[in-house]
């Protein structure tokens, strides 16, 4: 059963990345942690989260292709102007 103190699985989506920056309030942190403690789901979805992270901090920059950046960037000029 949850009570109004409780996070949703949504919300803890939409936190997910503050809590990874540890720039939530403390007793969000609390509410979040507490969440995770009951649903498997949420504490995948974190580990998933923060492996992307330590993956995506690896990547650099010199790997990439000249040619290939340059349509990375364009993908992404236009996408933006899309939005």
């Amino acid at each position: 059963m949850t009570t109004s103190n409780d996070l949703s699985c949504q919300e803890l989506v939409e936190l997910i990345t503050s809590y990874l920056e540890m720039t939530l309030p403390l007793e969000v942190t609390r509410r979040f942690e507490a969440h995770l403690t009951g649903c498997d789901g949420c504490a995948r979805y974190l580990d998933q989260m923060r492996r992307t992270v330590t993956l995506v901090s690896a990547l650099r920059e010199v790997g990439i292709p000249i040619e290939a950046k340059g349509r990375l960037l364009a993908a992404f000029r236009d996408w933006k102007q899309g939005t």
